[in-house]
């Protein structure tokens, strides 16, 4: 078993690095603060073309290894939780969700735009159906002749929502045999342009962290989608809801992961600075022992991270098993290290920690969401219980 990154997965590291350090790390603070999507910087990183790393070249994309994906999220997080969180959604629960289940069609059309920079988002979560996904209330039907579904409902939590041109989103078809005889019965995936007439973008949520990230509800009256833009077909919307999830959680156990290094960084390099006693601080035992315990958590969390994309891979590429136990242990240990790490940080750098004048507070806040989106740490638990049953 050899552990070193490849001459590619270096490259991009080094790359996205250079951009977060560059183009993100300048704005993040100004951003964060006053609520600032990072529409700008997304039209620099576009320049790289890792905006299609899930996208087949046929389409315009450019394909990378599931590893350098996750490396491309966590460099990124390393500085700015914020635009790794939108590059995840984009390329993750959107491209790469109509990559996989999307028909020839609906990739000429949509993955082509989403290549070249359109931002793509995905919308399951409602005010009622967060963890509990399969309650969700959006109702779809087909009209009278035949050519569109009529959606209304609203959907909460978006992600990208109101940056998006593209949405994949989820309703319950009415009209579908197994509407209301199960939990998820009737549950239909979508691709949602903004554009169709009867979609709105409504209430844009005041965050605690990933404050540069545009959260917003999705507003459906009437809204007229072409039945062509089913994903499969009417009723399968559930599991491939569940499939992108599998896929998802690797991308935020990575953003955590990158917040943690993000952190510690910051904390590391403080406490060799800051003198206390007459020495600097990072040389007294209690110190010593946090940045320790620090660094050894998030190698553990990358370990995980690493190899729930490769597992990933094999999954898709060689017809392997399912991921799905090793995307909720990657989240849920990485997500726990995020804020701990986080949370040591601050304690390293004291009072300092607590202001705006270090990035610590701001990891802090950012950490959070990782042990909540793409499924609670409490719902990983359950996933992973299922998975190691004898």
């Amino acid at each position: 078993m050899r552990f070193e990154e490849t001459e590619e997965q270096s490259m991009i590291r080094e790359l996205v690095r250079d951009f977060a350090e560059t183009v993100l790390q300048p704005t993040v603070e100004h951003r964060d603060a006053h609520q600032i999507a990072p529409t700008e910087e997304w039209k620099t990183f576009l320049d790289f073309g890792l905006q299609g790393v899930t996208i087949p070249e046929t389409y315009g994309g450019n394909p990378v290894d599931d590893i350098c994906e996750s490396i491309i999220v966590e460099e990124l997080a390393r500085v700015d939780p914020s635009f790794a969180v939108m590059f995840c959604v984009h390329v993750g629960l959107c491209a790469k969700t109509i990559a996989i289940h999307g028909s020839e069609a609906q990739k000429e059309t949509y993955l082509s735009r989403l290549a070249s920079g359109e931002v793509g988002a995905y919308s399951l979560s409602e005010a009622g159906a967060g963890t509990d996904a399969a309650a969700m209330t959006c109702k779809a039907k087909l009209n009278q002749s035949g050519t569109h579904y009529i959606l209304n409902g609203e959907k909460m939590w978006v992600t990208n929502g109101e940056q998006a041109q593209i949405y994949v989103l989820f309703a319950k078809d009415v009209d579908h045999p197994d509407f209301g005889k199960t939990k998820h019965g009737g549950t239909t995936a979508f691709i949602v342009d903004r554009t169709f007439p009867g979609f709105s973008t409504g209430k844009k949520e005041d965050k605690l962290g990933i404050r540069s990230s545009d959260t917003c509800t999705l507003i459906l009256n009437n809204c007229e989608v072409p039945v062509e833009n089913v994903i499969k077909e009417s009723g399968n919307g559930f599991a491939i809801a569940m499939n992108a999830l599998d896929n998802s959680r690797i991308g935020i156990a990575a953003q955590a992961l990158g917040i943690a290094q993000g952190a510690f960084e910051a904390a590391n390099k403080y406490a060799y600075e800051r003198q206390a006693f007459g020495k600097p601080i990072a040389h007294h035992q209690m110190i010593t022992a946090y940045l320790a315990d620090m660094a050894t958590q998030i190698d553990a969390a990358r370990l995980l991270v690493y190899k729930a994309s490769f597992v990933k891979q094999e999954h898709y590429e060689n017809n392997g098993p399912r991921h799905t136990k090793e995307a909720s242990m990657a989240k849920l240990f990485a997500g726990d290290t995020a804020m701990w790490v986080s949370e040591r940080a601050i304690q390293v750098l004291g009072g300092y920690g607590y202001t705006k004048e270090f990035p610590v507070e701001r990891f802090f806040r950012d950490a959070k969401i990782t042990q909540i989106y793409e499924g609670t740490q409490e719902v990983q638990r359950i996933v992973i219980n299922r998975a190691i049953k004898p």
